[in-house]
């Protein structure tokens, strides 16, 4: 098991009275995290993917759920957006039993957040768990170890089954590629053109750096442009891909309603546009390179609480910016280079405006952007 950052701020959620929610993509550890949390306590497990354990749950009164909890002090509820009216059941628990403590899990941002906001407001901590991230594997298997598998992490990503078993990488990316990112998506979103959405994820795959039309997407995969807008929100709340808006404050030459898209993962991205090259065979390489640093620094604003913003920005004299956080008022721009002997400036006209502070980043010097 990968010692996971967020372990720490969920411990000290625990018997705070307030059920706890954990959601992020299938088979990226959510599981095995709870229970490595709840090991020295004495906790009821129910998997919502089980037809009995939806049955029970779906609209339980008090007296039910006294009898199901019995004498534990804790309930895990895994992959709870599968139950219908959870919210309202983790409601009673909460209300009712005061010294139990509810933990949920689910794979789907959307289904657990619209079935559990508003019954549950006020009433839980929620925690987003993703693939493994760098400072973790490298704590794991150590600096020098870390170092020499870079090449292979930008090509087969941090799912912990894919870092498990070496050798097997493109057979477990193929499995969880077609079981949680087409089907799960397919399921939970009642998408009734399974087609189309394949044909967006391999457009979005072939595109990730670049800004999307979303008006180009729906003439190249055959729909309308509200369909690709509906679409792209479930693969983000599918935890497939995530959005990064443009950076503006209104001055005129800057681009303002354009967007990036980025996987979670660079092993699903890789295994969408079925290219396991060698980088040095490859085209996309800095394409790969930027994808896996931009979601590091997800992962890391995500895990550790840091409020920052994140975006990129382009002005219409085509200057651009790979992303740009902001934090406390203090504006950063950052250049992602996989290529150390090319020098870089960061545009003028974006450093003097926001009296931005400007970084290149570089397999050199990376560790410090991806370890906050």
């Amino acid at each position: 098991m990968y010692p996971r950052i967020i372990e720490t701020r969920i411990e000290n959620k625990l018997g705070k009275g307030k059920a706890i929610v954990v959601t992020g993509p299938r088979q990226v550890g959510k599981t095995t995290l709870i229970k490595d949390l709840l090991r020295n306590r004495k906790y009821l497990f129910l998997d919502g993917d089980d037809p009995a354990v939806r049955n029970i749950l779906t609209n339980p009164n008090t007296e039910d759920l006294r009898s199901l909890i019995g004498q534990h002090d804790t309930l895990f509820i895994d992959e709870a957006q599968r139950i219908d009216n959870i919210g309202l059941t983790m409601k009673l628990i909460t209300d009712q039993f005061k010294n139990v403590q509810l933990i949920a899990s689910g794979s789907s941002a959307f289904d657990i957040s619209s079935k559990l906001n508003e019954p549950l407001t006020g009433r839980k901590w929620d925690f987003t768990l993703l693939p493994i991230c760098w400072e973790e594997y490298e704590n794991h298997i150590g600096f020098l170890k870390s170092e020499q598998q870079l090449h292979n992490r930008l090509i087969y990503g941090f799912y912990p089954e894919v870092l498990n078993h070496p050798g097997e990488e493109k057979d477990i990316l193929r499995e969880l590629t077609n079981s949680y990112l087409y089907r799960d998506v397919l399921s939970l979103a009642d998408i009734r053109k399974p087609e189309v959405l394949e044909k967006l994820v391999q457009a979005l795959a072939l595109q990730v750096g670049s800004e999307v039309s979303y008006n180009e997407l729906a003439q190249t995969v055959g729909v309308d442009k509200n369909t690709v807008a509906s679409y792209i929100d479930i693969l983000c709340d599918g935890f497939v891909i995530f959005k990064l808006n443009s950076y503006s404050k209104n001055i005129r030459n800057e681009i303002k309603s354009n967007r990036k898209i980025y996987f979670y993962d660079n092993g699903i991205r890789n295994m969408v546009v079925g290219n396991f090259n060698n980088l040095g065979l490859r085209e996309d390489t800095g394409y790969l390179w930027e994808n896996f640093l931009i979601a590091e620094r997800l992962k890391q604003n995500l895990y550790k609480n840091t409020f920052s913003n994140i975006y990129f920005w382009r002005s219409r004299q085509q200057q651009e910016i790979d992303l740009v956080e902001e934090n406390n008022g203090q504006i950063t721009g950052f250049e992602f280079k996989w290529n150390m002997n090319k020098r870089v400036k960061l545009p003028k006209t974006f450093m003097e405006t926001y009296k931005a502070e400007g970084k290149v980043i570089n397999p050199s010097n990376f560790r410090e952007f991806v370890k906050i």
